[in-house]
């Protein structure tokens, strides 16, 4: 793993120094681009504007484009924006992970302790499973502000997971959202009992990413020469559901079937 941050947790007082990493990576294969007449790999450059040649990275700078005219920022830029923040994230105030919805989480990414930092480190990974709380802080990452919250992780390492900012949010007041109706009572019963009968303890160990195993395996068939026949999908049924406890009804047994077997 490379770290893509350094810099220290701010805890009252107490600084503990950390790295960041990425803890997710992705699963899906890597497909090139190819032109379809010949098959030849697609190239992205990143080409002047002006002149038509090729840049290269070490030469390429960021700017703001302001009353036609660019604003090129350069490191020193970026920290003087906010310096504190592109080394410590502070903690401003401690809550239940319950509290903080979905929609709001972002990426998550492992916290290592950096040298002398080890035991402020442990100290707060206990006191949070102790407390079962989770801390909320902004740091800079990447040249842009990110909310921050730190929580245990298997009981063993601190996990940050960045959070989008309320803004980021969009309205969903233009959506064709269903009125506040009441549904009936006996398919409220029905859909309650569905979901009890579903229920149980989650466990991520249960979901893989099965397509990208499917698609190698027909990859492989094709490099055989094999044809494939794919087998359709079942379109979505549109229009309007003519007997809701119908399929409430099926749904159940459909699912205690599954379950005795």
């Amino acid at each position: 793993m490379k770290a893509i941050w350094n810099g220290a947790i701010g805890f009252g007082l107490v600084n503990i120094p950390v790295k960041i990493y990425s803890a997710t990576e992705t699963t899906k294969l890597d497909l090139d681009m190819l032109d379809k007449s010949d098959y030849s790999n697609i190239k992205f450059k990143r080409v002047n504007e002006s002149t038509g040649k090729e840049v290269k990275w070490e030469n390429i700078v960021k700017g703001y484009l302001m009353d036609d005219k660019y604003i090129v920022l350069d490191e020193e830029d970026y920290e003087a924006a906010s310096p504190e923040k592109t080394k410590i994230l502070s903690i401003d105030q401690f809550v239940q992970e319950s509290e903080v919805d979905s929609v709001y989480f972002e990426n998550p990414y492992f916290l290592e302790p950096q040298k002398n930092g080890e035991n402020a480190y442990r100290l707060l990974l206990n006191a949070l499973q102790e407390t079962e709380m989770a801390g909320i802080g902004t740091f800079v990452l990447r040249d842009s502000e990110a909310i921050g919250m730190i929580r245990p992780y298997n009981e063993e390492i601190l996990v940050l997971n960045r959070l989008r900012f309320d803004q980021e949010i969009r309205d969903y007041k233009d959506l064709k959202i269903p009125a506040k109706k009441a549904p009936k009572p006996a398919e409220l019963k029905m859909a309650v009992s569905l979901i009890k009968q579903l229920s149980q303890d989650f466990d991520p160990v249960m979901y893989k990413d099965t397509y990208s195993d499917e698609l190698m395996k027909i990859i492989k068939q094709k490099a055989k020469g094999k044809n494939i026949k794919a087998k359709k999908a079942e379109p979505a049924k549109e229009g309007k559901v003519i007997d809701l406890m119908a399929q409430l009804k099926a749904s159940l047994q459909n699912s205690k079937s599954k379950s005795a077997s």
